[in-house]
């Protein structure tokens, strides 16, 4: 038996946020794109399904688009690396060649495991 939940948090035309639950730190997928015109709306789902939690994992392997203010959502730059609560999962080529590109890119330490 799967103990693996999925609930939409957020959709628009242009992206799905959903959430799955399961033990540990809670894992959301983004499928579409991610522009101005979402991003606020990225920014606060992802900090509502958060909780009382260190860090949550966003799997980003179904974007097809991501803007600057996109990025900046799920990297957080302006925070100090130690105080940045979201974990990049199974990044696109396109995704990852552009946090390369900004200088934003991480590779993380070995006991930082998606669910």
């Amino acid at each position: 038996m799967n103990d693996l939940e999925e609930r939409l948090l957020y959709q628009d035309g242009q992206l799905s946020v959903t959430l799955r639950v399961a033990p540990g730190a809670p894992a959301v997928a983004l499928t579409g794109e991610v522009d101005a015109t979402n991003s606020p709306a990225l920014a606060s789902t992802l900090s509502d399904s958060r909780g009382g939690n260190t860090y949550i994992w966003v799997d980003t392997g179904g974007l097809t688009f991501i803007d600057l203010s996109g990025l900046r959502v799920l990297v957080m730059p302006a925070l100090p690396p130690d105080e940045r609560w979201i974990r990049l999962h199974n990044l696109t080529p396109h995704l990852r060649r552009l946090l390369r590109m900004m200088g934003w890119f991480y590779t993380p330490r070995p006991y930082d495991v998606p669910l």
